[in-house]
């Protein structure tokens, strides 16, 4: 599965959580820490535990994050801070896929609402930015075969050519014109024919693909 990154993808929250428990350990380290109740040179046998105030725990993994490079998923943005409203319209679709551009679309605008960095509208007047592309690829390979020969795994791969710009200027803050992004699946067997295998496939890939997307868009990855 890539998205000019590869999407791994695993939940927000476990990729915060993962992130969070990394520092927690790189603190605890740099601290002395070995492990709950557990401390380095206690050559007696006594146990010695070290706790630090949740707040004060808060600030120490932001400014680790910080120097490590570390990004909150969600949270930064590359944007101007001057643009509060994006004008984004259904992507236009150049692959004969019918339908695949409105589904993609859906999940587009849902990811860019949930982020609350700005609003999100059809209409150009009063918007800041407008965000336009259109699909231009969308291909469905089997990748794995069952023992009678039948396809039970297929890849996925979407791309769109998709542009970011100022509505003022028309100066562009962001593009991709090929932006790909793919992911592997097992086919469902109540899938009947190849036509309901995309339907299944874009069903599966789209919430994802909006999410890598946008994620490439506001936070640079």
């Amino acid at each position: 599965m890539s998205g000019d990154r590869v999407p791994g993808i695993g939940s927000r929250a476990n990729r915060g959580s993962e992130t969070a428990a990394v520092l927690r350990g790189q603190l605890n380290r740099k601290s002395g820490i070995e492990g709950p109740g557990r401390s380095r040179g206690s050559g007696n046998g006594s146990r010695a535990t070290l706790r630090i105030p949740g707040s004060l725990l808060v600030v120490l993994i932001a400014a680790f994050a910080a120097g490590c490079g570390y990004s909150l998923v969600g949270t930064s943005s590359t944007l101007p801070p001057s643009i509060k409203a994006v004008q984004f319209q259904t992507l236009l679709n150049q692959t004969s896929r019918v339908g695949v551009e409105q589904r993609l679309s859906r999940e587009i605008a849902r990811e860019l609402a949930s982020r609350g960095r700005f609003s999100v509208q059809s209409a150009a007047a009063g918007a800041d930015a407008s965000l336009t592309g259109a699909v231009i690829g969308f291909d469905l390979y089997p990748i794995a075969f069952d023992e009678q020969g039948r396809a039970k795994e297929y890849q996925v791969r979407i791309t769109a050519r998709v542009s970011l710009k100022s509505t003022a200027d028309e100066k562009v803050i962001w593009e991709n014109p090929s932006y790909s992004f793919q992911e592997n699946y097992t086919f469902s067997a109540s899938a009947a024919s190849y036509v309901d295998r995309e339907n299944e496939a874009i069903e599966r890939v789209a919430e994802r693909f909006a999410e890598s997307l946008v994620a490439n868009l506001l936070e640079g990855f």
